[in-house]
């Protein structure tokens, strides 16, 4: 009995450690080229492996252990491969690229191709295997060199302030530094069965496509007194900035999907990545926001903003058309304004004044992000100011307390699908027809979830389908929604709603006339809050769906249908 018990248990556990996916891991062992690079006194500088983790989705893990100065020789000599290959698990990858410092002549360093280099690269590539890994070499990034180099010169990474040496002049032509390094990594990935990837000529090709003048910007050319880091300037031809790693990340990791096929289903393409630790385009939103471009009709602007805390005042003005918006696990936009605080001139800044985020453009779309105002409760406080037509909002959180969610647009379709959002007054409010499709709704205190302001003449205000109407613990009197305006309309379908709503269902906001103008109904509600016999006389219970449709009510002129195309034409991050 006691050994069948064993045998259950580690059944049991078998299984389970089998449907836990794990998150494959990207190791990355290299030279600067490849390393993350310190953000502190505006850094431009960065690796290539710097901020390849926005190149791929959530299922990937990049850990870049590459360092500055160091070769094979030295990364072994040091111990840091010793660290890496103790964390490599069954499936994981180690990415391998060295050579630059490994033709330096100092004996810390220096090792020879044919022989020691390659010594060194098998011994990587075996002990990754031996562990379950898969190993890919890479040889080198091109040095930015349009003058025909000195023996002297080969393996020079000297970065120099500008006006220290007499100018040379440049041709067309883009002169190899590397010699037969460059062949070891290709020689070692054929004689073990290794994918290589051919960085060098990859990113030839584009420096050399660049030319001379161009090709200054993928590097660390930088002018006196534009960077605190470097305030006298620097001209180097071997280090990447923030634009040239982003690019040569961009055109590797294309290269990486062809000759690893395992990863290529975790490629991703972005015009932009906003990221906090220095490993996208810019630390902020607003700065990415700030760079799209003003009405920009051929084709949607994707946006990554990676894991992190945004604490800033966000506004997407309506220039900014057709910007998609994709959160990595962790992204929260936050700012903690309410309407009682005084701006500057000592003045209250209102419901509206008081938002985390302000959204005027059209075709706005926004997946995994949270929104959120940290205010707590103090009144009115608003997380997500929504103006623009045709928003739409995918697996998003809506954090606040009073008037989380203010649907501004007398005009704005929004669409909402698999959120969350939270409050307790008024928490959702507005003029705008908004679709709340399989959302949570959850009451964080006794009030009213809508305040719809839906203006006379208007067909649809707000519809809720499927969602569940859920409330923190010791809540129980919550309204469906209460009348803003007088011609207020809202519409629960086939909504799972608790305890915490009240049998009355709706309230009037002590206005009989809206009684009679505004439009409150259900249908086919369910859960312990559904109480068809106890509603309040002025509401419906619908017994059919006829113009119910979430297409139709959406389309408006132009037939927008979120539902049915919202994800394959506004989500276009992989190319």
């Amino acid at each position: 009995m006691k050994n069948k018990l064993v045998l259950l248990l580690l059944a049991f556990f078998s299984l389970s450690a089998f449907k836990t996916d794990r998150v494959i891991t990207v190791f990355m062992i290299g030279d600067s080229t490849m390393a993350n690079k310190t953000i502190e006194g505006g850094n431009l500088e960065r690796g290539w492996g710097h901020v390849l983790a926005g190149f791929f989705s959530e299922d990937i893990r990049v850990d870049n252990h590459a360092q500055n100065g160091r070769s094979s020789k030295s990364f072994i000599d040091e111990g840091r491969w010793e660290k890496v290959i103790s964390q490599v698990k069954k499936g994981d990858y180690v990415f391998i690229q060295f050579g630059h410092n490994d033709e330096k002549p100092d004996s810390a360093r220096h090792t020879d191709p044919g022989t020691t280099f390659d010594a060194n690269l098998r011994r990587f590539v075996n002990e990754t295997r031996a562990k379950g890994g898969i190993p890919v070499l890479f040889n080198s990034i091109v040095r930015r060199n349009f003058i025909r180099p000195q023996d002297k010169d080969m393996n020079n990474d000297a970065r120099k302030e500008p006006g220290k040496e007499p100018a040379a002049v440049e041709g067309n032509t883009l002169f190899d530094t590397h010699g037969a390094y460059l062949d070891s990594p290709r020689r070692v990935a054929k004689e073990l069965g290794v994918a290589f990837v051919d960085m060098n000529k990859i990113t030839h090709d584009l420096v050399e496509s660049m030319g001379p003048v161009e090709s200054k910007k993928l590097y660390m050319w930088v002018a006196p007194n534009t960077c605190p880091i470097a305030p006298k300037g620097r001209e180097d031809n071997t280090h990447l900035n923030i634009y040239g790693a982003r690019k040569i990340a961009g055109l590797t990791v294309d290269a990486i999907a062809k000759e690893v096929p395992g990863l290529a289903k975790y490629v991703r393409h972005y015009d932009y990545v906003v990221a906090k630790d220095g490993s996208g385009d810019f630390f902020t939103i607003q700065e990415v926001i700030n760079a799209v471009p003003d009405f920009r009709k051929a084709a949607r602007t994707t946006i990554l903003v990676r894991k992190g805390v945004y604490k800033e005042k966000l506004v997407i003005p309506a220039s900014k058309i057709n910007v998609s918006l994709i959160g990595q696990e962790g992204a929260v936009i936050s700012y903690d304004d309410y309407a009682s605080k005084k701006n500057v001139f000592g003045e209250e800044k209102s419901t509206s004044g008081s938002a985390s985020c302000y959204i005027y453009a059209s075709d706005f779309y926004a997946e995994n992000i949270t929104f959120e105002n940290t205010s707590g409760p103090v009144g009115q406080a608003v997380a997500a100011f929504v103006d623009g037509d045709r928003v739409m909002f995918r697996n998003c959180r809506f954090l606040g307390f009073q008037d989380t969610l203010y649907t501004y647009g007398k005009d704005s379709r929004q669409y909402y699908e698999d959120c969350y959002i939270e409050g307790t007054v008024d928490f959702i409010f507005g003029w705008s027809t908004a679709v709340f499709n399989r959302c949570t709704i959850n009451s964080k205190g006794d009030g009213y979830i809508a305040a719809p302001s839906t203006d006379m003449g208007k067909p649809y205000g707000y519809l809720f389908y499927d969602c569940k109407l859920t409330a923190d613990k010791g809540v129980n009197k919550v309204y469906l929604a209460r009348p803003w305006r007088p011609y207020a309309q809202a519409v629960y379908i086939r909504c799972e709603m608790g305890k915490h709503i009240s049998p009355e269902g709706w309230n009037n906001w002590d206005k009989k006339e809206a009684e009679r103008n505004s439009f409150f109904a259900e249908y086919q509600s369910k859960g312990e809050g559904a109480s068809n016999e106890t509603r309040v006389s002025y509401s419906h219970q619908l017994t059919s769906l006829k113009d119910y449709d979430i297409e139709k009510v959406l389309e408006g002129q132009d037939n927008w249908n979120p539902v049915k195309n919202g994800a394959d034409k506004i989500v276009t991050v992989v190319r």
